[in-house]
């Protein structure tokens, strides 16, 4: 008997840890503000196909939510700015609203998310005093048919409701909002709802490109770091700031235990021409990134480790967007759902540069000599840390370990960042620590990836993370896992 409890509690330990192991979420957005669109029943397939588990649409359109009908995958509705009104002003309309809209299709599809309201700071129409009363009477909604727990309620933001940004610990709310939002905020604490905000650091960099790097904007290894003066954290990308200065302002009104959201973030394949970030090779590189960044659980600098949500927008172009070019360019997807650029959505992969621009062919990227130890330990932490290269082959008794030399284990964990990056110049920047050759570096049994090759890390046992850096998710799970492993296999024998 004691040894079953033993074993049912290890279990159980087992299946608590799993539960961590997940990650951050990473969702799409799925607008249809388009006239040349396929049907919501070959969406889902795409989405399907894609192994995409989350997404977000604007309304409740009936044959968006059907689609989406025993497909497994998390859908994240909304009501409109222009219907906040009639939501506000009487309960019946959100019942009438509950009952045709969501209620014919749950839980068959997955609907977890209901935003009420979006950018409403940005809206034409001041209808910022409607949100709050009109996310209450959707919660009163939810609670007479006992949904409350089971999808959750809240509106989205842009950037603009702050009115300070920089530095990061600085992060202030518009004092013009503060009507709505403190009571917002209130909703979302006692609802355990997420506060939910679009970045761009596209527009940061687009706007501002003398003050905002291009490296910086799309999470570049070789991106000078930018320190906070308040904190002495250091940032090495837009977006990372750009979600603390949502924490500090949170934290400056009292709700720091706010989890964020973000649901709409992404960059443009395409623009006009003064629009010169917005190229194919630099949105899939943002997004690459970015994937990688949330499955990682990197966390920001002000909360390292942090789970984050987040949303790409977004899935398709929208040819009837008003605006500059760019405001038709955002989707990862042609109308004939070819891809526009490759994207790995597990964030471990291998990603295909589809553009062509710099790539090099037969080329490897290696450590440099001419740089300090502590520019080749940056960068070694950087690629086997937030960069998610499979570090394991330089680890003791492993092909790659000898020489146990500071600029051997760099240049291998160059290399594979390199090539799984599309083997470009950006790609081997480290900050100057790195440098492209023509010479094949393999030796013995260490070998080096090469253009097209895959990551492969075949009789390797050791955790991919070099002293000094962070280790991955994935490793901390399976740290955590293999010494329980044996006594969950065990229950099956008792």
């Amino acid at each position: 008997m004691a040894g079953r409890h033993a074993a049912a509690v290890s279990a159980f330990l087992f299946l608590l840890l799993v539960g961590h192991c997940h990650g951050g979420k990473t969702g799409i957005c799925y607008g249809r503000n388009a006239d040349d669109l396929p049907g919501p029943d070959k969406v889902a397939q795409l989405i399907q196909q894609q192994s995409i588990k989350y997404v977000r649409i604007y309304d409740t359109n009936a044959d968006v939510i059907k689609a989406f009908a025993n497909t497994s995958v998390e859908l994240m509705v909304g009501v409109p700015n222009a219907d906040l009104l009639a939501f506000s002003q009487y309960q019946s309309n959100v019942d009438t609203w509950l009952k045709n809209s969501i209620l014919p299709y749950y839980p068959a599809t997955a609907i977890t998310h209901i935003t009420v309201g979006a950018e409403i700071t940005e809206s034409p129409i001041n209808v910022s005093a409607l949100v709050v009363p009109a996310m209450r009477n959707v919660h009163a909604a939810l609670k007479k048919v006992d949904l409350h727990k089971k999808i959750t309620i809240s509106s989205t933001h842009s950037l603009g409701v702050l009115s300070r940004s920089f530095p990061p610990s600085a992060g202030a709310f518009n004092s013009s909002y503060a009507h709505f939002l403190k009571p917002m905020l209130e909703f979302l604490v006692e609802n355990q709802a997420p506060f939910m905000v679009d970045l761009y650091p596209y527009y940061a960099y687009q706007n501002s490109p003398s003050n905002v790097s291009l490296n910086y904007a799309l999470f570049s290894p070789q991106s000078q770091g930018v320190i906070d003066p308040n904190t002495g954290l250091v940032y090495t990308n837009m977006f990372d700031a750009q979600v603390d200065s949502i924490f500090f302002a949170l934290m400056a009104l009292n709700f720091k235990t706010l989890k964020i959201m973000i649901t709409e973030t992404g960059w443009p394949h395409k623009g006009a021409p003064k629009e010169t970030g917005a190229i194919p090779d630099n949105a899939q590189t943002y997004n690459t990134n970015l994937i990688r960044h949330v499955v990682n659980d990197s966390g920001t600098p002000a909360k390292p480790g942090e789970e984050i949500d987040v949303y790409i927008f977004s899935l398709f172009n929208e040819n009837r967007k008003p605006g500059i070019e760019s405001e038709r360019n955002w989707g990862l997807f042609s109308p004939d759902q070819s891809s526009i650029y490759s994207i790995d959505w597990t964030g471990r992969g291998n990603v295909d540069i589809m553009t062509g621009g710099n790539r090099s062919n037969g080329t490897w990227c290696v450590a440099s000599t001419n740089v300090s130890e502590t520019a080749l330990q940056n960068g070694l932490n950087w690629a086997c840390g937030p960069g998610n290269v499979d570090c394991s082959a330089i680890q003791p008794s492993q092909p790659c370990y000898q020489p146990d030399t500071l600029v051997s284990h760099a240049s291998y964990a160059f290399n594979s960042y390199y090539q799984q990056n599309g083997a470009t110049d950006v790609a081997c920047g480290f900050g100057g620590a790195g440098m492209r050759t023509t010479k094949d570096p393999s030796y013995d049994t260490c070998v080096y990836m090469a253009a097209g090759s895959k990551i492969s890390t075949k009789n390797s046992t050791a955790t991919p993370t070099p002293s000094g850096s962070s280790p991955s998710l994935l490793a901390q799970c399976r740290t955590l896992l293999l010494p329980v492993l044996p006594i969950v296999i065990a229950v099956g024998f008792l």
